[in-house]
């Protein structure tokens, strides 16, 4: 194995929610080398996606480690979290969370300005149009498809060009079509700026396509089912 992009150490997560205390995630240890490509799959309130949220410092572990490329998450406040996201880290959801007042050239390019970055929007533009968004860069979301704003979420996290992207159900809200054009863009780009991808999914299709797969099930990495993907 090469170096590890991440190391997760006995991490837990526990949450307040209306009944209580809710315990999410159990004592998880899990390494993911730099360059690979990791598919999270599970049955729904397996803690998939918590545990995707705790990689990317968007939740705090209740307790135990997450270091990510080097720099250990659970002892950074809230704004070296996020300075660590927009310099290291492209984050897509299932739902696209764009900004509805903008377009697609400045959704993608706003994180590179604040991050200070001159040629913002040309890197911008050359992101979209990679994802096939050349003639719609002026167009704002709600004048786009589903497929469309999810392609326009592809090309703002990776104009930044992350060491680590993840992705949460990137086609959870696409039909077949689309989810498909999605699954190969997501690849692509991963493939061109040599990210380490670590991905949430229910697709069958999508997981096969990823180095290796690790199941969860009821907050726990299920060993017996962490796999590499054939």
């Amino acid at each position: 194995m090469t170096d590890p992009v991440l190391t997760i150490t006995d991490a837990s997560l526990s949450l307040d929610g209306n009944a209580g205390r809710v315990d999410i995630l159990h004592d998880i240890s899990l390494t993911v080398a730099a360059g690979e490509t990791l598919g999270l799959i599970g049955p729904s309130g397996s803690g998939k996606s918590s545990l995707l949220m705790l990689m990317g410092g968007l939740e705090q572990a209740s307790s135990g480690s997450i270091l990510a490329l080097d720099q250990e998450l659970t002892a950074m406040n809230e704004d070296q979290l996020a300075r660590f996201r927009r310099d290291n880290m492209g984050v897509v959801f299932q739902s696209f969370h764009l900004i509805p007042t903008m377009t697609a050239l400045e959704n993608v390019a706003t994180p590179l300005e604040l991050a200070g970055a001159k040629d913002a929007f040309d890197r911008a533009e050359a992101e979209l149009r990679a994802v096939g968004l050349g003639d719609r860069i002026d167009h704002y979301p709600s004048q786009m498809s589903g497929g469309e704003q999810q392609r326009v979420a592809l090309a703002r996290a990776s104009a930044p060009r992350p060491r680590l992207l993840l992705a949460d159900e990137p086609t959870g809200n696409l039909d077949e079509t689309n989810g498909k054009a999605i699954m190969d863009l997501l690849f692509d780009l991963r493939g061109r700026h040599g990210a380490t991808l670590v991905m949430v999914t229910h697709s069958a299709e999508l997981a096969a396509r990823c180095d290796r797969i690790v199941r969860l099930r009821d907050g726990h990495v299920d060993t017996g089912m962490a796999q590499a993907a054939e």
